[in-house]
């Protein structure tokens, strides 16, 4: 962890990451599929722990290997018949649900920012607007999915906007960061999603959220 940073920042973040895990767990129901991200994300958070993402002097960035083993199992979960089985399964209430952990990671961000950690690009100060996303899931779950007053259009379109925005602010995220690539925020980089517990943002909860928004696009379409 970052000593320098108050605990409640961290404790902030651990719950967020828990309250991800639930909704994963409420939309899937799946005892198999939560023990396998658990063990994804205790595993990540061990090497994390180590300082292991920090170094940011060495080609490849270590930083891929935070979000390549996700993109790999959202492929072959899209790309296999017992991956789109599972997808089937998932109980798309709960799924837009999720989009809530947003708002907490917008705070995190934000608070990150206070202390030099990320850039002021990154928070909503700056141009990260994900927060929408955050607070208008609940409506969208509300009347979209449990009282089915949303048309197929509408949620489409808001999964859309909502997949944009996060896209926005992952691009924000890589450009800021101390890597060969970085374009933006030399004065203040986006260094402290490399430390644990905040490896879990790109290593995890972002993944979630992206496989989310693609399994609601992916049933609207099918209809």
């Amino acid at each position: 962890m970052i000593e320098a940073l108050p605990f409640y920042v961290s404790y902030l973040f651990l719950a967020t990451t828990v309250l991800t895990l639930w909704f994963f767990y409420q939309a899937s129901r799946s005892k198999l599929a939560i023990f396998v991200v658990l063990a994804y994300v205790a595993l990540q958070g061990i090497v994390s722990d180590t300082g292991f993402y920090a170094v940011n002097n060495v080609m490849p960035p270590r930083f891929i290997l935070l979000v390549l083993p996700a993109l790999a199992l959202m492929i072959i979960m899209f790309s296999t018949k017992q991956g789109k089985a599972f997808m089937d399964s998932l109980d798309h209430t709960w799924l837009t649900y999720l989009h809530t952990i947003r708002i907490p990671v917008e705070l995190t961000l934000y608070f990150l920012f206070i202390h030099q950690l990320v850039p002021a690009l990154m928070t909503f100060e700056g141009r990260n607007f994900d927060i929408i996303s955050g607070v208008t899931a609940p409506l969208i779950a509300y009347w979209g999915y449990t009282r089915k007053k949303l048309s197929r259009n509408v949620l489409l379109v808001w999964n859309f906007v909502c997949l944009a925005l996060l896209l926005n602010i992952v691009s924000i995220s890589i450009l800021s960061a101390q890597t060969p690539f970085q374009q933006w925020a030399f004065d203040q980089p986006n260094t402290g999603v490399l430390y644990f517990p905040f490896t879990w943002l790109p290593g995890f909860i972002v993944p979630m959220v992206l496989f989310s928004h693609l399994v609601s696009i992916r049933a609207l379409l099918k209809k």
